[in-house]
């Protein structure tokens, strides 16, 4: 995960290093995402995800192209 500070910087970094744009979140598109993926890492029942939980996680939170869905 990278964090930039505007489009421009993010494009400007993906051409100095001739690489792939990948998905692209604002940070209150993060802050959404990230609740429901953290909210029960601290209980002691936790034991991670299926690659089907990360993928409906990621549905629900409105990521639904082939690179969210490809986990």
């Amino acid at each position: 995960m990278l964090f930039f500070r505007s489009e421009e910087a993010l494009d400007e970094w993906l051409a100095a290093r001739q690489t792939e744009r990948g998905a692209v979140l604002l940070i209150p598109q993060l802050w959404n995402l990230s609740q429901p993926w953290y909210q029960d890492r601290i209980s002691p029942d936790y034991h991670g995800r299926t690659v089907e939980q990360a993928r409906q996680i990621f549905r629900e939170a409105g990521y639904t192209s082939a690179f969210w869905q490809g986990v």
